[in-house]
């Protein structure tokens, strides 16, 4: 059992540097982007399925399908996961971007 724990108030820093002491504890530093981008896409899947179900719309009864909460913070582990391989700083990317998007028209 891990004693692994998120702070009370975490930033996206902390949850970034969470995500890296995890995987370190569960033995997953030696997956590359490559392999976390696929699973970031299967967790995809797995939330348009739990929106699906949750919207009542047609799914396979026999399917496990794992709820909408769960299924994001599976992709939050993962996007961690890929920024983490980059040395990318989630929180200021997103300051970044969002000041490019501040500038643009939307429609």
């Amino acid at each position: 059992m891990s004693d692994l724990q998120l702070k009370s108030d975490p930033t996206l820093g902390d949850f970034q540097d969470y995500v890296r002491k995890l995987e370190d504890e569960r033995g997953f530093t030696e997956q590359n982007a490559i392999e976390k981008c696929l699973l970031l896409g299967e967790e995809m899947g797995e939330l348009f399925k739990a929106v699906r179900k949750t919207m009542k719309l047609k799914t396979d009864v026999n399917a496990n399908i794992g709820s909408i909460d769960e299924e994001i913070a599976d992709m939050m582990i993962y996007l961690c996961s890929i920024a983490n391989r980059f040395d990318i700083d989630i929180e200021q990317a997103f300051r970044k971007k969002e000041e490019h998007n501040k500038k643009r028209t939307w429609k």
